[in-house]
């Protein structure tokens, strides 16, 4: 088959494209309100962009509670999602009122950051402290705006479970990271090849 995406006229029930590129990781991202409140939401649209600087980005349908947060404080953390923590993950995606805490909707704790002063989720086994650096709106090709913002962070400080560390490697396979396909789906790296490049 083939399709043009602005005219939507794939013919099936579900847009393809999020099954296309896939998978996607999650940024599980917390922030804190200019009031102190905290907040977390799941992006699938998110991932790594630079090192040296480390910078990662997540992108929001419309100006959220998220990016909003990480606008007006400066910080925000990129907590690693899991196949363990599925569940409590898709329950913080749930739409609530500004104010309302999405860590305890999920039966979350919370633990400090050491350089920023949003929280991270306590059981994730990897986190990310960000400072904002950017929010850029999207626009398409003829300069339209897309109703998409795109949050870039240069990463100050990493928090990483020890027991997932062996042998001086991470071991992505034992993290078990979440990631987004299309629709409803989810599936998490429990595999890892080693394939050298090429000299």
């Amino acid at each position: 088959m083939f399709y043009e995406p602005a005219l939507g006229n794939h013919g099936l029930p579900h847009n393809p494209l999020k099954a296309i590129v896939a998978p996607r990781p999650i940024g599980w991202i917390s922030t804190l309100s200019p009031q102190g409140r905290p907040n977390l939401a799941p992006y699938s649209f998110f991932n790594i962009v630079s090192e040296s600087p480390d910078i990662v980005m997540f992108s929001s349908a419309g100006l959220k509670d998220t990016v909003r947060n990480a606008m007006a404080t400066g910080e925000f953390v990129c907590n690693l999602a899991t196949r363990e923590l599925l569940d409590r993950v898709n329950i913080t995606s749930t739409p609530l009122p500004p104010g309302e805490s999405e860590f305890e909707l999920a039966g979350l704790a919370q633990a400090p950051c050491r350089l920023i002063r949003p929280p991270r989720v306590a059981a994730s086994p990897c986190a990310l402290e960000c400072v904002w650096i950017d929010t850029v709106e999207m626009t398409d090709r003829r300069g339209h705006r897309a109703g998409y913002h795109v949050t870039y962070g240069e990463i100050v400080g990493i928090h990483i479970d020890d027991r997932f560390i062996e042998e001086g490697r991470v071991c992505t396979e034992k993290l078990q990271p979440l990631s987004r396909a299309g629709y409803f789906d989810y599936s998490w790296i429990d595999t890892v090849t080693s394939v050298p490049r090429p000299r």
